[in-house]
């Protein structure tokens, strides 16, 4: 008998015959022999009603009545599931967050989850009931018994922190899509559906403004190894498998806000090829990397910068062995990258050898801007200047001087208080990476099911994984992996450009480190290569994506830092759309980033900036032109299906 976590949102809620039906699945889920705990959201628009009333009364709600009223959502929506599920003889008790035990930190209307007391669940699942759970919200303490709720995703959230707490053998998320897709069916409607996908490749998805999951839940997916599949409300389909890694052993207390970093990581196998003042048009990307990928030269960070006129810098590294191949492309298509603003404006190719690629990286700094920038100023404590960035929603890159390396390794483990194992050699290169995405199955508490509901969980490419999954990571058959598995859009952040930043070690650090303290959370960030002196001091550039809501307050900050701090104008452009793919496939793959380029420049799609990781390659291109990209990114990858995928309000 499995113990199973399901959770509906709000649209499968929505109605009385969508309630009836959520109980009719439940009910048949029972039936064929498991126990389940439910976690459901507030009925339809519930939620966004309930906040209108409150901004209808007050300009500017009070945050602990605000969890007072939107907890009640959901309190209607458990009590009609319970009612209905005992209308088909299916004993069910329905439960507060509070009444469950989520325990949370004291920050209403976005708290995190600390602890989950499991013991009234675990007494009523024993007595043969279903116990039906308010989703977004817990409690401060069982002294004062203060309402808070989780933000948004926090159905997610609280479905997944359930299961890890409960060792459920899986969680379920029920939705109005049939599962995990290649990109918004809205935009494309041939979308295709996924059987699986790796929790990394979910967590960038997912920040990235895909909106099946929420980052939160996939993290302590990721964190805890809970075997999570997200299915239609409307069909039997078998849905999507995010597939995690075997977890590091952590315990469930403070369960959100548990260690942010799992690793350190560096890899001293690398050179740096740049080119400066190329033009700023669509096709330079595409010829430059398109050339590299001919040559079967597999490149691991890129970065583009934007500077001020027709040119921009592009910057990428290799490894060591194939700099004077690299660097031999570079410079052929140097003299023909000539501005066409000036012509003695040509691209200059400069290299740099013995540089190192360090990192840090743990699926607990999703949300939190303080973790990269503390990553920065730790560098900047020890002397280590930052060459290039590189971010995603589980790792964070810097590129440094190679004699630098085990200086800023040991100051980083320090910091972050990651231990050295014994076995642990020189070296952890960015191959790493892709161990880490194959697609195991790492449940280590629970065999996953072999029969439910009438189809058979596919837990990765390995055959026996569909049987013993906690054997699957010694015996995983290495088939080829798709380089890329989602395209993704957001259209909800704006870049900004701090001019004339002094070239020392400690600028990033006191930049991120300023935005963090205001709870800012920067996602690309892009350093300029290309080097002026003014006023006797070395200068670059430093661009970067933020959330839009973020726009004034990040602008009021950086400019009141500015003359502090010696840099130049912060230049806002409020009008871009970032488009990324996504794909455990793509590490060691040449060819997959000129792909994309060149899916954009056969329709003239200027790139203003680029910014890499190891899974992940995203291009900030004009506003009006995002969608036009992704479908075109999509299409060039050829990540369409052969049916339309319908979706359901």
């Amino acid at each position: 008998m499995a113990l199973i976590v399901q959770k509906y949102g709000g649209s499968s809620v929505g109605s009385v015959e969508r309630i009836q039906s959520v109980a009719r699945r439940v009910y048949k889920t029972v039936q064929a022999g498991n126990s389940v705990v439910v976690v459901v959201s507030a009925m339809g628009k519930t939620t966004d009603g309930l906040v209108k009333l409150a901004h209808d009364i007050s300009l500017s709600p009070n945050r602990r009545e605000m969890d007072m009223l939107l907890s009640t959502g959901e309190q209607v929506s458990i009590a009609l599931v319970s009612m209905a599920l005992q209308e088909v003889g299916q004993p069910a008790i329905s439960l507060t967050g509070a009444q469950v035990g989520i325990t949370t930190e004291a920050e209403h209307t976005r708290a995190r989850i600390l602890h989950i007391a499991t013991a009234r669940i675990e007494r009523h699942l024993n007595q043969g009931k279903v116990v039906v759970v308010a989703g977004f919200q817990g409690m401060v303490s069982t002294e004062d018994w203060e309402i808070t709720t989780l933000g948004r995703g926090g159905s997610d959230t609280s479905a997944v922190a359930l299961a890890a707490a409960l060792r459920a053998d899986f969680c379920e998320i029920y939705t109005d899509v049939p599962g995990i897709l290649t990109t918004d069916p809205r935009l494309v409607a041939e979308a295709q559906l996924l059987d699986e996908i790796t929790s990394n490749e979910m967590l960038e998805l997912a920040s990235l403004g895909a909106k099946v999951l929420h980052p939160r839940a996939v993290e302590i997916a990721r964190n805890y190894g809970v075997p999570l599949v997200v299915r239609s409300s409307w069909t039997e389909e078998k849905g999507t498998w995010v597939i995690s890694p075997q977890p590091i052993p952590r315990a469930l207390i403070n369960l959100e806000i548990a260690r942010a970093v799992d690793h350190v990581e560096f890899d001293t196998n690398q050179a740096k090829v740049s080119l400066l003042r190329v033009p700023d048009k669509p096709g330079v990307a595409a010829k430059l990397f398109g050339e590299i990928a001919r040559q079967n030269i597999d490149v691991d960070l890129i970065i583009q910068s934007i500077h001020d006129g027709n040119t921009n810098d592009i910057a990428f590294t290799v490894i060591s062995s194939t700099l004077n191949r690299a660097e031999a492309v570079a410079s052929a298509i140097a003299p023909v990258l000539r501005s066409d603003r000036e012509a003695h404006e040509q691209a200059e190719v400069i290299v740099k050898q013995e540089i190192a690629k360090v990192s840090i990286a743990g699926a607990g700094m999703i949300g939190r801007p303080g973790v990269a920038a503390k990553m920065f100023a730790t560098l900047a404590e020890v002397g280590v200047n930052i060459q290039m960035i590189s971010t995603s929603e589980v790792k964070v890159s810097c590129v440094i001087d190679n004699a630098d390396c085990d200086r800023a390794v040991a100051a980083l483990r320090h910091a972050f208080e990651i231990e050295q194992s014994g076995s642990e050699g020189a070296a952890i290169c960015s191959l790493s990476s892709l161990n880490a995405e194959l697609p195991l199955t790492p449940n280590t508490y629970a065999d996953p099911p072999t029969h439910y509901n009438g189809f058979v969980p596919q837990f990765g490419s390995n055959a026996d994984a569909q049987t013993k999954g906690t054997q699957a990571s010694s015996s995983v058959n290495l088939l080829p992996i798709p380089p890329v598995r989602g395209v993704a859009l957001d259209m909800n952040q704006v870049r900004l450009a701090i001019r004339q930043v002094p070239d020392r070690a400690g600028m990033a650090a006191k930049i991120f480190g300023l935005l963090a303290h205001h709870n800012i959370s920067v996602d690309t960030i892009i350093q300029s290569q290309r080097c002026r002196i003014i006023d006797g001091i070395p200068r670059r550039d430093i661009a970067f994506t933020i959330a839009r809501m973020d726009t004034q307050a990040a602008m009021e900050i950086l400019n009141v830092a500015a003359t502090e701090l010696g840099w130049g104008e912060v230049v806002l452009d409020d009008a871009i759309a970032k488009v990324s793919i996504v794909g455990g496939g793509m590490v060691r793959q040449p060819g997959v980033a000129a792909k994309m380029f060149e899916a954009l420049a056969q329709h003239q799609i200027n790139i203003q900036m680029i910014a890499t990781s190891e899974i992940k390659i995203s291009c900030v291109v004009a506003q009006e032109q995002g969608v036009k990209a992704l479908q075109l990114i999509h299409a060039a990858f050829g990540l369409a299906g052969s049916e339309k995928i319908q979706v359901s309000v």
